[in-house]
């Protein structure tokens, strides 16, 4: 099965090798070792490579043994002589880079079977596709391979997938290959062995101990804390630049101020059930359960309702104003429209202010169970490398707190109710819901490729598994490429995050460069884009001749607008480019994968 993924990924440069003597035969290895999967892999940053891993180690639980290869490395004329192992097939990782080209390792494979007429009758394939839709070119390298095995007479035993980087690729992969593997069996006749190792995952979370929470910064109005999770015995992996998903519960103030409100007993058992017959969820949540457990643990009672909830709440107001002024705002006129920006969106009222604010309005709770949206889980670049710590997922996070044009105090609920979760020693540990989502922010395959990470305050998160994985090499012997950090804080003596660790890390020569800007400790505010500039010469060199890798983590709204606009200048002025020309360039070490963003609004 030809597994084909696509990915942005970067262009690494081809060496001449010497010839050796290693073994170019992949169906000689196949049989000597007793494999009867083989998974090819275009990789150019490492995450086509990681999925081909991932369905290799797979086939053990289905009975079968899989191995991960790099095409470059075998004679691909041999796939006609695959059919000789029972119950074999050939799976393609592939990335699609650039232009819809193939990646470098790929290259020969994908001329050969260009211009090749090779016969491959009883070859069994499947595809993976895997690309970013907003390029023009989508999975074209993943739609060309499943295309042409066909054509030379190969067997497609399960659908063409397609990932998409602009979308949830981690995500797309997972479904796949979810429906992926039980048509493997069927195929072939055979049962999972149930040897599952336990992946968790957004149904299943894992509950993993609280061993550190501590407060970051030494002044200030806000609180950035530190958060330690202890995933000891779960078999969980995770690499530097992977998301934590952590699922929160509500503030129980919030539910019990409803509950008053709409006069009910929160503690009631109930079971609500689907009435939509089409609808493939019998419950909008497990049932049964209490109000009190859906309002807590399922319902998300803090952000602001969407029109359509207040349209659908508006008949149970008993002030005909009321009334109207909830179906304007649901209405898709210009005056609606405003006044539901004003009144719900910029005053950030959410259910419960809602109701506080609209006393004719008591609408049955059920109903309002049903129309509220679902909790989600909520996602944090995770702060330490799994290299250094394989046990345990370091959080940065600042805890969200807002007074609101009403007057009222907002709490962001996860970093709330993370603040709480206490490591305690009286026998009963604090725990939390969580699981990984596999991100593209990744280091450079290579670790001689400099690295460039600007991330100012909690957006230094994924930095420092960076910075740790960095030093880890260095540890191993590796050539590591300069490593070059601009972080961006108020004050030097409030909220310099892991200072005394960053200072350490520059004095050992493990940060090539620490440049820290201060916004508010001088009359003119200072920020990351501004040293990027000031450092023009050697940003510059590091990018252009060095094929350094740039990485940008948090703010999406200001941060990472201005940070690619000060790239854009630097590539005006240094590299004699009209704005258009920058713009371009840059997009290109996107498209390479060398122009990363873990950002947020």
């Amino acid at each position: 099965m030809g597994c084909v993924f696509s990915l942005p990924e970067d262009r690494l440069v081809a060496i001449d090798r010497a010839p050796t003597t290693r073994e170019t035969s992949f169906i000689d290895k196949m049989k000597k070792m007793g494999k009867n999967i083989v998974v090819f892999y275009g990789s150019q940053t490492g995450t086509a490579e990681e999925f081909a891993n991932r369905l290799a180690k797979d086939a053990h639980r289905y009975g079968m043994k899989g191995m991960a290869a790099d095409p470059e490395e075998y004679d691909m004329s041999e796939l006609s002589r695959l059919p000789e192992i029972e119950n074999s097939i050939a799976i393609f990782c592939m990335a699609t880079y650039g232009e819809g080209d193939p990646t470098d390792n790929a290259q020969d494979f994908y001329d050969w079977l260009h211009e090749g007429d090779a016969d491959f009758t009883g070859v069994k394939y499947t595809v993976f596709a895997l690309g970013n839709k907003t390029y023009e070119h989508y999975n074209a390298m993943g739609k060309y391979v499943d295309k042409r095995m066909a054509e030379l007479g190969a067997t497609r035993i399960f659908d063409l997938g397609m990932g998409d980087d602009d979308g949830n690729l981690e995500e797309d992969f997972v479904s796949w290959r979810e429906q992926f593997w039980p048509a493997v069996c069927e195929h072939f006749g055979v049962e999972a062995t149930g040897e599952e190792s336990r992946p968790f995952d957004s149904k299943n979370p894992f509950l993993a101990p609280v061993t550190v929470n501590r407060k970051l910064n030494k002044a200030g109005d806000r609180h950035l804390m530190h958060l330690e999770l202890d995933i000891t015995g779960s078999k969980i992996r995770y690499e530097s630049g992977d998301h934590v998903a952590v699922y929160p519960i509500n503030d129980s103030n919030i539910v019990n101020r409803i509950g008053d409100l709409l006069k009910v007993d929160l503690d009631t058992v109930i079971s609500l059930n689907n009435l939509d017959e089409e609808s493939n969820k019998k419950h909008p949540f497990p049932c049964p359960t209490t109000y009190r457990t859906a309002l807590t643990h399922y319902l998300d009672v803090t952000s602001s309702p969407r029109t359509n909830v207040l349209y659908e709440l508006a008949q149970y107001a008993t002030d005909p104003k009321d009334q109207e002024n909830m179906r304007k705002m649901a209405s898709s006129s210009p005056e609606g429209k405003a006044l539901y920006q004003s009144w719900v969106l910029d005053s950030c009222r959410n259910i419960l202010a809602i109701l506080e604010d609209l006393p004719s309005l008591r609408p049955p709770i059920d109903h309002l169970c049903e129309l509220l949206p679902r909790l989600q889980a909520r996602y944090y670049s995770i702060a330490s490398s799994s290299k250094v710590h394989p046990n345990s997922i370091h959080i940065c996070a600042v805890v969200v707190e807002y007074k609101t044009k009403t007057g009222r105090v907002n709490k962001g609920v996860a970093t709330n109710w993370l603040k709480n979760k206490m490591p305690t020693d009286n026998g009963h540990k604090a725990t939390v819901p969580m699981y990984i989502r596999k991100s593209q922010f990744r280091l450079p395959f290579k670790s001689t490729n400099p690295v460039i990470m600007v991330g100012p305050g909690t957006g230094i998160a994924p930095f420092m598994g960076f910075v740790q994985e960095r030093k880890w090499l260095k540890e191993q012997g590796k050539d590591v490429g300069d490593t070059v950090l601009y972080y961006g804080c108020r004050h030097k003596n409030e909220d310099f995050l892991y200072r005394e660790e960053l200072e350490e890390y520059e004095k050992t020569g493990v940060l090539t460069a620490l440049n820290v800007a201060f916004s508010r400790d001088q009359a003119e505010k200072v920020y990351v884009q501004h040293l990027l500039k000031k450092n023009k010469e050697v940003v510059w060199r590091l990018v252009h001749t060095d094929n350094a890798h740039i990485y940008i983590c948090g703010d999406a709204r200001n941060m990472a607008r201005d940070v690619q606009n000060a790239f854009y200048e630097i590539a005006e002025e240094l590299g004699g480019m009209s704005r258009t020309q920058a713009v371009d360039y840059i997009k290109k070490l996107m498209t390479k994968g060398r122009y990363s963003q873990d950002v947020w609004s």
